[in-house]
């Protein structure tokens, strides 16, 4: 497989991908309906003649780490949640550009992703939806794992936790986590749907303080008030608990730090919300 791609930085909305999706075709046995693929930067999606979904990735190979990158088929085994059903999946290594490629098929999503990543405006979900969040994560947050997230792709650690939030509001802070738990890490408006709820996109998911999936939901709803304030009402119960603070200011690192964007709407609601848990949590 020779791509022209480079092992430091890609971008398969633009980069030609006939071969890989050729290569996936024959591998699982499923003919790709072309009409329907999705290019994001780092991976492609199709639905297949039997009514499936493959998911296609590219990663680095210092970002497979030592667990290896087989998110989606070990979620397969987490019980309570409403997620897509795993059915197979393949990989190979692509020597010329020091990567790995990953392909995962899994059943059709029962609707479509609430939105992107950030939200501009109330998608107005119904209760029903708000339950299953809840039942869900809740569940997840419950079983466990020897895997550890990958948010951005990004082992966390508590080493990781404690730079991000320290860089972004130096002080006082004590930063320990005091309990690690299963966690999808990349939730956002894009990896669920509406109006009947489903969580997708498990590559990421393992061990992770407690909160950051709330925290995570949160801040990508910090441009529409209501709902990040609903949200934080529904999750209240991590949230407000001291590793759910941490988490708060973890993600709000991501929004505020050097690489903040100055139109980003999230960047004042998360000056606001941090400096009032930096406040809480010096105060003890």
């Amino acid at each position: 497989m020779t791509l022209p791609m480079s092992s430091a930085s890609v971008d398969l909305r633009v980069e030609p991908v006939d071969e890989v999706l050729d290569r996936v075709e024959q591998a699982l046995q499923a003919r790709l309906e072309r009409g329907t693929v999705v290019r994001k930067r780092r991976s492609v999606g199709a639905r297949t003649h039997r009514d499936t979904w493959v998911r296609i990735e590219r990663r680095r190979l210092d970002r497979i780490d030592g667990q290896g990158w087989n998110g989606t088929e070990c979620a397969q085994a987490l019980t309570g949640i409403a997620k897509p059903i795993w059915c197979a999946g393949m990989a190979w290594w692509d020597e010329s550009h020091a990567a790995v490629w990953r392909a995962d098929e899994t059943s059709l999503l029962p609707g479509k992703p609430v939105g992107s990543s950030v939200v501009a405006a109330d998608p107005e979900l119904p209760d029903s939806w708000w339950q299953a969040l809840n039942s869900s994560l809740d569940a997840l947050a419950g079983q466990r794992t020897t895997r550890v997230a990958t948010p951005d792709t990004v082992t966390i650690t508590q080493a990781v936790v404690t730079e991000a939030i320290l860089a972004a509001f130096p002080g006082a802070i004590e930063t320990a986590v005091t309990q690690w738990v299963p966690a999808h890490a990349d939730l956002n408006w894009a990896n669920v749907t509406g109006p009947r709820f489903c969580l997708f996109d498990w590559e990421d998911w393992g061990n992770a303080p407690r909160g950051l999936d709330s925290a995570s939901l949160w801040a990508s709803s910090l441009a529409v008030p209501a709902l990040a304030d609903r949200v934080r009402r529904e999750r209240r119960h991590e949230l407000e608990s001291r590793d759910g603070k941490l988490m708060t200011l973890f993600v709000c690192s991501k929004i505020i730090g050097p690489d903040a964007h100055p139109e980003d709407p999230r960047v004042e609601p998360a000056r606001r919300e941090a400096a009032r848990i930096v406040e809480e949590l010096q105060a003890g």
